[in-house]
C-alpha cells in the first residue's frame, strides 16, 4: 500500500493544523511553507477538506484555515477519504476467479485492507500530535500579528 501524494499532503496540512494551529486560523501559505507543499496544490486540497467539514475556513485580515473539531475527533481515515473517496474502494482487490487464474488466496487482501483500514480510522490526529510531542517534534512558532491601517 503506498499513500499518495495528495493523501500525503492532506494529512501533513491537517497536522500541521493540529500541532501548530493554537486554535487560531493559519495562512495556507505558512502551512505550504512549513510543510514544504505547494501552495495552489495545498489550497486545493484543503477545499476538499473544507467541504468535508474537517477543516473551517476565514477569510480576510486574519484568515485562513482552521479544524473544524478536536484533534481527537479527526481520523487519518477521514482525511484520506476526503481527498480520494472511499478508502475500501481504492484498497479494494480483484475478486476470486478475476485475476490470472493463480490459486493465490484473495479473502487474504480484503482482509488486510479493512484492517488497514480499521487502524486508519482509529489514529486521531490527537494521537499523532502525542506521539509528535513524546518525539520531541519542535512546534511552530506563533506567526508574528499582523496590522493593518
Amino acid at each position: 500500500m503506498r499513500f499518495s501524494l495528495q493523501e500525503q499532503y492532506a494529512v501533513c496540512g491537517v497536522f500541521d493544523l493540529a500541532y501548530n494551529g493554537r486554535d487560531e486560523p493559519v495562512r495556507i501559505g505558512l502551512i505550504s511553507e512549513r510543510q514544504a507543499i505547494p501552495t495552489r496544490y495545498l489550497e486545493q486540497i484543503f477545499q476538499r477538506l473544507r467541504r468535508a467539514e474537517i477543516v473551517l475556513s476565514k477569510r480576510g485580515p486574519g484568515g485562513g484555515y482552521s479544524l473544524a473539531r478536536p484533534p481527537a475527533e479527526i481520523t487519518v481515515r477521514e482525511v484520506i477519504e476526503a481527498v480520494e473517496g472511499s478508502l475500501a474502494e481504492s484498497l479494494e482487490m480483484a475478486a476470486p476467479g478475476e485475476g490470472d487464474g493463480s490459486l493465490r488466496p484473495d479473502f487474504l487482501w480484503g482482509q488486510l485492507a479493512e484492517r488497514f483500514a480499521d487502524a486508519l480510522a482509529a489514529l486521531s490526529f490527537e494521537d499523532l500530535c502525542r506521539e509528535a510531542a513524546r518525539s520531541d517534534v519542535k512546534r511552530a512558532e506563533p506567526e508574528p500579528p499582523m496590522y493593518f491601517i
